[in-house]
């Protein structure tokens, strides 16, 4: 799949950092006084950082970037240096791609990298020791104005990875206590389908769920009823631009993701057919095939229709 992604100009690059809370999914940092794109898997592509860089250092460019592939990655970034090496690492654990992680450590023993501080010939220093330090070196390069080292905290890639035996607790005592709130299901962050990664860890070998947007304040039971232990986009055939990125995202999601099950929720109204159509196509472009849902629900909250098809 070609994905748009952001292109940082090092040459122009001042390291004023004001890009860097303006990432809607944390891919930037500033590393050796430079802003660096610690890893594709999480640029969404979307460019909101680009108008808050006052020199045009950063620019979009297109280019294939599916399936993710973690040792091509590290071969650009072991470039850039030690440093930003141990950011992309500790990005990668923070997100708990524990996969992609371990594939990254392993690139970096299997090609020698030295991965030890200038001066240090010990080469004794853990990972983990190395984060620590990597830590505390971004905290006293955090641009004095941001307000954030790390990008927005509101679109930024979450996995919850919640207990289901607490989310089943707590429903039990909501139906026991009125008053008691009602349980979220929702498993991840972001949810938007143009801010998910197709390739993030809540979506592997999962069941997912495609609904419009107008579904879950129609449905009052749309977390118990559909989202339980599933992973969710969510998008709108009829307002939402460059919809060809859909297609492509849920096609990664079945052939390279290997997702599970698709379940395809939308209103009855006509405009939101063209959720299922996407369904459809990126089904048809998929190396895979897997089950298709398709749930119509009215403009009261009911399910008017729920059929695999």
């Amino acid at each position: 799949m070609n994905r748009t992604i952001v292109k940082i100009e090092e040459d122009k690059c001042t390291g004023c950092g004001q890009c860097i809370p303006n990432c809607h999914e944390g891919a930037l940092q500033i590393i050796d006084s430079k802003a660096r794109l610690i890893s594709d898997l999480f640029c969404d592509g979307l460019g909101a950082c680009i108008g808050h860089c006052s020199e045009g250092a950063i620019t979009l460019e297109e280019r294939e970037a599916a399936p993710y592939d973690e040792r091509k990655v590290m071969e650009t970034i072991v470039k850039q240096g030690r440093n930003t090496i141990l950011a992309h690492l500790l990005h990668l654990k923070e997100h708990n791609e524990t996969g992609f992680l371990n594939q990254a450590i392993a690139y970096i023993k299997e090609n020698n990298i030295d991965m030890s501080p200038e001066g240090d010939t010990s080469k004794s220093k853990s990972f983990n020791t190395a984060f620590d330090s990597l830590k505390e070196a971004q905290a006293s390069q955090k641009p004095a104005d941001s307000g954030c080292g790390g990008g927005c905290p509101g679109s930024r890639t979450i996995d919850f990875n919640i207990d289901p035996k607490k989310v089943e607790a707590a429903a039990l005592a909501s139906a026991i206590t009125p008053n008691a709130e009602t349980p979220s299901e929702l498993r991840q962050w972001p949810v938007q389908l143009h801010l998910v990664n197709p390739s993030a860890s809540y979506f592997r070998n999962a069941d997912v769920v495609l609904a419009a947007d107008c579904v879950a304040f129609s449905m009052g039971n749309f977390h118990s009823h559909f989202l339980k232990r599933k992973s969710l986009a969510i998008a709108c055939p009829k307002l939402d631009t460059n919809k060809d990125v859909y297609v492509d995202k849920l096609a990664a999601m079945i052939s390279e993701t290997k997702i599970n099950t698709l379940t395809v929720v939308m209103m009855e109204v006509p405009c939101c057919g063209g959720l299922m159509g996407m369904a459809q196509i990126a089904l048809q472009r998929s190396e895979r095939k897997i089950p298709l849902k398709q749930v119509i629900i009215s403009v009261q909250g009911e399910i008017i229709k729920e059929e695999w098809i």
